[in-house]
């Protein structure tokens, strides 16, 4: 049965019980946290159950722009492309759905799901296999959205993945159901994620899960660099040390060319990055951004 609290009250048990050991109640978010970071002290909840708490805190004044993997990351397919083209690319990135764009690769066209490729690859007569026919619609969210909305539209309409536009309606990148649990649960690891014995699992040729334990060595040697390691030993030792301080879940660092975002952390440790890799030209956009 659902732990519904207080008829009267309205109050969740968990806060009448919060309430009754700290003899307070928060008067705004920021007071909530910080009582459950003293729950936390006082055994009341384990570390995970407070990172969920937080993260679903945070949803709520997260925006989709904030954990969207932006365009050039994108792994999508081209209309009018024979699959024979794609199919490597599709079985290679382990994702399940792919964008398809025109050939202007200025718009979305539609969604193809990794599994209707079954067809073509099952087929044995000469009919050629029409990508069109197997295309589901495109949901299109703006940068703005707020991610306990997204999600909500998600379970609602049962939708996986939003393509997120700008206020032109031009596509900047894209978001998944995962991508915003990931914010609550952190890191969701199947068998095309990051395995127990390896430091970094890429999702394409410029995106990767990176363990904060990672060895700085082994850091440099997987990207050809050469970051210091006198004051650190680990990826989550630079990250920390850049940022000056203990980063929660969601934080992000732009160093060298490269994008770190907290996916996973409590209040002792980093966990997991999302580590993306930018392309010269991307560098180069940001330092005339920078610039002017």
């Amino acid at each position: 049965m659902a732990d519904t609290g207080n008829k009267r009250t309205g109050r969740p048990k968990w806060l009448q019980r919060l309430r009754r050991v700290f003899r307070t109640e928060p008067r705004d978010r920021a007071e909530l946290v910080e009582v459950l970071r003293d729950a936390e002290r006082a055994n009341l909840v384990d570390t995970d159950t407070l990172a969920m708490l937080e993260g679903a805190l945070q949803v709520s004044e997260m925006q989709v722009r904030d954990i969207m993997v932006p365009r050039s990351q994108m792994v999508a397919v081209e209309e009018g492309v024979d699959p024979r083209e794609f199919l490597p690319t599709v079985i290679d990135s382990g994702h399940s759905r792919f964008p398809v764009m025109n050939e202007r690769k200025d718009q979305v066209v539609g969604i193809l799901l990794a599994k209707d490729l079954l067809a073509y690859i099952a087929q044995q007569s000469g009919e050629r296999f029409q990508l069109k026919d197997v295309l589901r619609p495109a949901v299109f969210v703006p940068e703005s959205k707020r991610l306990n909305i997204l999600l909500r539209e998600f379970r609602s309409s049962r939708n996986h993945l939003a393509i997120v536009v700008d206020e032109y309606g031009g596509v900047s990148g894209l978001v998944s159901i995962e991508d915003v649990i990931e914010q609550i649960v952190g890191e969701i690891e199947d068998e095309h994620d990051i395995e127990d014995e390896d430091y970094i699992k890429p999702h394409g040729t410029t995106r990767f899960t990176v363990k904060a334990r990672t060895p700085i060595a082994e850091f440099n040697d997987y990207f050809n660099v050469q970051f210091g390691n006198d004051d650190y030993d680990t990826i989550g030792g630079l990250v920390l040390k850049e940022l000056g301080h203990l980063p929660k879940k969601g934080e992000r660092l732009e160093y060298k060319g490269f994008s770190f975002l907290v996916l996973r952390a409590d209040r002792r440790r980093i966990h997991t990055l999302r580590v993306i890799r930018h392309q010269p030209s991307d560098e180069a956009a940001a330092r005339g951004a920078t610039n002017g």
